[in-house]
């Protein structure tokens, strides 16, 4: 009988812990924290050997300013304040840019509604990418006026600003599709112009890692 009793008592005790072990599972749970890269936080690689030497302070999206598919200067000073997902790309590339620019519609789609996140895919190949044939590209691919920007500016700045500033490889075709060479990356920038992602951009499982990662990000701004 004792021991039916120390049993009875036992059973009694577990059933009264079941309900705090529980409570304290998802209270340590709601705390849990995702946390995002920051790259270059001592300063930018120089991997190609073309860039001004840095000091070992965070990295930051330098200055740059390129008229958009509507004729419109946009760049770093648009980036403050907002999410930004960047890639490189051409309008005549016969290989991964149409994948990525199918890839960054789903971006585009995602965040129709949130004012905080924008699109910025910058044309390696200007002399032929004017702003008028951005602008048929652009509607060709669904992009949101003022979301998803399409860039074109000075082809050395251009360059400069992809090796120097977001840290990717580019190779100049001259003119000719299948000689230029060039990143499947996508690229999440944060409010102050840190990079906090690369991503492939022919990758749909990595696409949408990114999207997931800048929910975060907006998540983490409020």
């Amino acid at each position: 009988m004792r021991r039916l009793r120390i049993l009875q008592g036992m059973v009694l005790v577990c059933m009264l812990l079941i309900p705090v072990l529980i409570f304290m599972f998802l209270k340590g749970f709601g705390k849990n924290e995702y946390n995002l890269p920051i790259f270059f936080e001592k300063g930018a690689d120089n991997p190609f050997m073309e860039c001004p030497a840095t000091d070992t302070t965070q990295h930051y999206i330098p200055e740059f300013s390129f008229l958009n598919q509507e004729g419109k200067r946009i760049g770093r000073a648009e980036m403050e304040g907002k999410i930004t997902i960047v890639d490189f790309f051409f309008t005549s590339c016969p290989s991964i840019c149409p994948v990525m620019s199918k890839e960054m519609e789903r971006v585009n789609d995602m965040f129709r509604d949130q004012p905080n996140v924008q699109i910025m895919s910058i044309s390696i190949d200007p002399e032929y990418d004017t702003p008028e044939i951005l602008k048929v590209y652009a509607e060709e691919h669904n992009a949101i006026p003022g979301k998803w920007h399409f860039l074109s500016g000075p082809k050395e700045e251009t360059y400069r600003l992809a090796k120097c500033g977001f840290i990717i490889p580019l190779v100049d075709g001259n003119g000719v599709a299948d000689d230029f060479v060039h990143t499947d990356k996508f690229m999440l920038i944060d409010e102050l112009g840190r990079i906090r992602g690369y991503y492939s951009g022919t990758n749909r499982e990595d696409v949408d890692l990114l999207i997931l990662e800048t929910k975060v990000l907006l998540h983490a701004g409020k």
